[in-house]
Order: C-alpha cells, then sequence, then structure tokens
C-alpha cells in the first residue's frame, strides 16, 4: 500500500524568461559595446582588422577559384557564423566587467566555461552556413536552369530580368529564415557558453526561448545588426575593423540584460 504524504513539496517556480526591456535597449547595448571597444581600443581594433583580413582572404580565394557564384551566398552565411568568431570580444567584455586584465593574446586564446561545447556549436553554424549555401545554389538553378553563372561582371544584367527579380524575392524569404534562425539560436548561446558552464543544445534552446520571449528589442537589435552588416559589404569589408568588434562587445550585454 502507497503511503501519501501529508506535504506535498512545492512545485518549481515558473521561471519566466520575459525581461520586459523597451526596443530602446538596444541603442544602450550599442553604446555599452562602443564604451567596451573604447576601453584598451587596441586589442580590440586588432582583432577588427584580423576578421577583416580572414574574410578578405576567403572572398579572394572564392573569386580565384572560380568560385564567385556562391560569393553572396558566402557573404551571407558570415551572419550566421559570425557570433562564434566574436569570442575573443565576448571574453574582453567580460575581463572588463570583473576587471581583469585585457590583451589581444587573451581575446585569440580563449578558454570558455564549457570547454568544447564552444567547438560543438561552430561546427553547428557552419554547417548551417553550408545548408544556406547550397540552397542558394539550388534557387538560382530552379530559376536560370543549367545556365551557368556568367560572372560578378555581368551579375546585374541578371538580376534585371524576371527571373532575377523572383530570384531575388525568393532567396531574400529563404536566407531570411536560415538569418533568423542561426540569429535565434546563437545571439546569446555563444556568450552563455563562454560564461556559463552548460551544453551546447541547453544553451541554444535557451537562447531561441529568450528571443522570442523579448522580440521587441530582439528584432531592433537584429535590425541593427543587419544594417550594419550591409555597411561593411558597401565598404569594401573595411567596415569590418570597426564595426565586428563593436557589435561583438554590444552582444555580451545583450546576454548580461537579458540571460
Amino acid at each position: 500500500m502507497i503511503r501519501i504524504p501529508k506535504t506535498v513539496p512545492p512545485l518549481p517556480p515558473e521561471v519566466s524568461l520575459a525581461r520586459n526591456l523597451d526596443r530602446s535597449a538596444a541603442f544602450g547595448w550599442l553604446k555599452d559595446g562602443w564604451d567596451d571597444m573604447m576601453t584598451h581600443s587596441a586589442a580590440s581594433l586588432a582583432y577588427g582588422f584580423l576578421i577583416f583580413v580572414i574574410s578578405l582572404l576567403v572572398v579572394t580565394s572564392l573569386y580565384t577559384l572560380s568560385l564567385d557564384y556562391i560569393l553572396f551566398p558566402a557573404l551571407a552565411g558570415f551572419m550566421v557564423i559570425g557570433p562564434t568568431l566574436a569570442i575573443g570580444l565576448y571574453e574582453k567584455s567580460r575581463r572588463l566587467m570583473e576587471n581583469e586584465p585585457v590583451s589581444l593574446m587573451r581575446m585569440i586564446f580563449v578558454k570558455p566555461k564549457s570547454g568544447a561545447q564552444i567547438l560543438f556549436i561552430g561546427v553547428l553554424l557552419c554547417l548551417l552556413m553550408l545548408l544556406w549555401m547550397r540552397a542558394a545554389v539550388l534557387l538560382y538553378a530552379l530559376f536560370f536552369g543549367l545556365l551557368p553563372f556568367p560572372g560578378l561582371d555581368h551579375i546585374v544584367e541578371i538580376l534585371l530580368t524576371p527571373e532575377g527579380i523572383m530570384l531575388l524575392i525568393v532567396g531574400s524569404l529563404v536566407g531570411g529564415i536560415f538569418a533568423a534562425f542561426s540569429f535565434a539560436i546563437s545571439v546569446l548561446a555563444v556568450p552563455m557558453l563562454l560564461n556559463e558552464r552548460t551544453d551546447a543544445l541547453t544553451a541554444m534552446g535557451l537562447s531561441m526561448a529568450i528571443v522570442w520571449n523579448n522580440l521587441p528589442v530582439m528584432l531592433t537589435w537584429g535590425a541593427i545588426v543587419l544594417a550594419s552588416f550591409v555597411v561593411c559589404l558597401l565598404t569594401g569589408l573595411l567596415g569590418l575593423i570597426l564595426i565586428f568588434p563593436l557589435l561583438g562587445h554590444a552582444t555580451w550585454h545583450v546576454y548580461k540584460d537579458l540571460r
């Protein structure tokens, strides 16, 4: 016979992931990121310069290897893996918050509290980027069949055709889905893995849940990130030297305010 205890243990309290932040909080994160970047600015700008050089090498390699047909999907895919590349910037912001020494070497050789889990999420984001690049190639084949890519010199002529306009519309919608998903699962997950002992899947799930429960402010932040990335493209990627560190430091404050 099972005895029912007289007292029932209390149920665990409900955990609310909503922080009720105003949309203007996104601009506050940007200001905090600027303050972090200007503190020991040489380290942050050197980090941004490294990202610029790596990006330039990738673009040059694609063009040299006649893979220019995946150049635009690859540039868009940069937004997918960007959060993992910014881990050194999160580390600097964390060190500033904890009054610990800051240097470029400490930003490059980071020891996350979650250990190799940070590599796991990096691999997942890279696979997501490759999936998007393959989807972009399939979309081109869907609208243009087996017509070979004419090269960047004639890209405008192709995009002005009816098929090209439809490709832009459908490609933007599909790319937006990829970008929104990767943003939701990674924007808080990577700083979380740096600062807390947890696993990658838990961090990604929490990141998505927090983004969903704070949708207005996170949509504003996502718009800021997208606009900043467009500026980087319009400056021939030179803008990465300044904008990438700024967004990286600001993302740390996104994590601290929403976690």
